[in-house]
């Protein structure tokens, strides 16, 4: 009987009730959606212009992995203002949520305007540190080509995204997850057709190929931007936030300061996360122009099954960042707990799923089979740790949600550089391992993060209300 007590006490502790799992998913869901179709029709696309050739696939593989460094230096800026959002949300202190959506509009204009130069002055140089490994002249300069075409179109596609990513963080942090969602989802099936028509040149449209997809990304985004843009503003019934927004763009210097503190790790720790995964993947593509393709192949088929701890990681931001809010430390610990075990339970049965997958992706692509087996590896090797990655991306929002954004800051970016690069670095230019090894080992380095998440998690150094 005792025995059957501590049983059901640790599961108490572990597994939440129906009512627990009805309020999460009503937040992780539409997430999941959202990013859902939103990566299947990215993995369409990518079939699309896979379908084209190996070499423009891979020149648009490397401009989206820096233009990838941009969409997380925009997350990380209006993620340190969003601890507050959220907080402040929790409050019901409206005014509180409106400084903050200014303070956005600040620092992503900041980051927009300077990736737009970086890219238009060194963005063929960048491209080109990717096509150093195997591989013939031609193909590298093809690869250059195709991928200098796609960057200077999708540059004039930073500005809608910039506005998308202010309004929709902030309807989350809001608890609206479903205005985003539907936005995303209608910007997708856009991207869809338009690349369907513009790639190919179907209905009497040219056929333009890398260059139509980036012109069909564009017009998806400005569609997107425009609806979660008029709507918020029709509706401020449901959002008070925008009661005023811009009778003035000025925020108040303490709370400035404030946001700074707390959100500079973050900017920090997504630009250097991000750029430091970019470099991962030029020590990979040493080992030749196949392995860009391959990783191309493995990530597009990463991204739609990623989407399951991703919004299980917003889902932890948003919930125990407004129970720490609304001062219900105990509450928050428990949740928190309940939250990051059915995170890695779900990754766990979608991990299956994905490496039954893994030999059949890669052959809806046009070519060859040294790219397709490279990328059937990378795909089982990327399941095998996604219960991992899961823990890591739980625990990542639990300590940012608490406000410790240095500890983040060392937890996530600096670990990549001083870890995970290091290993790819030494591995893939002093060893002759072969680059699906090299890949393992850089993702059991990440071990060592798990370790020091559990202890942080558990300490409980994130229980702390930043608003108050």
């Amino acid at each position: 009987m005792e025995l059957s007590k501590k049983k059901n006490g640790i599961l108490h502790k572990f597994i939440g009730d129906k009512a627990f799992y009805k309020m999460v998913l009503a937040i992780a869901v539409p997430i999941m959606i959202q990013n859902g179709i939103t990566n299947f029709v990215g993995l369409l696309d990518n079939i699309m212009i896979g379908r084209i050739g190996t070499e423009p696939m891979s020149g648009v593989a490397i401009v989206n992995q820096l233009i990838f460094v941009y969409h997380l230096c925009l997350f990380g800026g209006v993620s340190g203002a969003g601890i507050f959002t959220a907080q402040y949300f929790g409050q019901k202190n409206h005014e509180g949520v409106r400084k903050t959506v200014r303070f956005k509009l600040w620092i992503v204009t900041f980051i927009t305007l300077l990736t737009t130069i970086l890219l238009l002055v060194a963005g063929t140089d960048l491209i080109a540190l990717y096509l150093q490994g195997e591989g013939t002249a031609d193909s590298a300069a093809s690869t250059l080509y195709y991928g200098k075409q796609y960057l200077f179109i999708m540059l004039f596609g930073l500005p809608p995204f910039m506005m998308v990513q202010v309004y929709s963080s902030t309807l989350r942090e809001c608890g609206q997850t479903v205005l985003p969602m539907k936005a995303g989802i209608v910007a997708v099936f856009v991207n869809l057709i338009l690349n369907y028509i513009l790639i190919y040149g179907k209905l009497g449209a040219p056929a333009l190929g890398v260059q139509g997809a980036a012109l069909a990304t564009i017009i998806s985004r400005y569609t997107e931007a425009s609806i979660v843009l008029i709507h918020t503003h029709r509706h401020k019934d449901l959002n008070p936030f925008v009661e005023g927004l811009y009778t003035t763009l000025k925020v108040p210097g303490d709370l400035a300061r404030k946001i700074i503190i707390k959100g500079m790790p973050l900017l920090l720790n997504e630009t250097l996360w991000a750029s430091g995964m970019a470099v991962l993947a030029q020590c990979y593509s040493v080992r030749g122009l196949n392995v860009i393709a391959a990783q191309n192949i493995s990530n597009t088929i990463n991204n739609v099954f990623n989407i399951v701890f991703i919004a299980l990681g917003d889902s932890v931001a948003i919930i125990v960042g407004q129970l720490l809010g609304a001062g219900k430390m105990d509450e928050a610990r428990d949740t928190d707990t309940k939250l990051i075990t059915f995170s890695i339970l779900c990754c766990c049965l979608v991990a299956m799923v994905m490496a039954f997958l893994s030999p059949l992706f890669p052959m809806l692509y046009n070519t060859d089979e040294d790219v397709r087996e490279l990328a059937k590896y990378f795909i089982i090797v990327s399941a095998f740790f996604m219960p991992q990655n899961a823990f890591l991306h739980a625990s990542y929002f639990t300590l940012r949600s608490g406000g410790k954004t240095i500890v983040t800051f060392l937890f996530d970016s600096v670990f990549i550089w001083c870890v995970s690069v290091t290993i790819a670095f030494t591995l893939s230019r002093f060893t002759a391992l072969h680059v699906v090894a090299v890949y393992t080992l850089v993702q059991m380095g990440d071990i060592i993060k798990c370790v020091i998440g559990f202890i942080l998690v558990k300490k409980g150094v994130w229980l702390q209300n930043i608003v108050a």
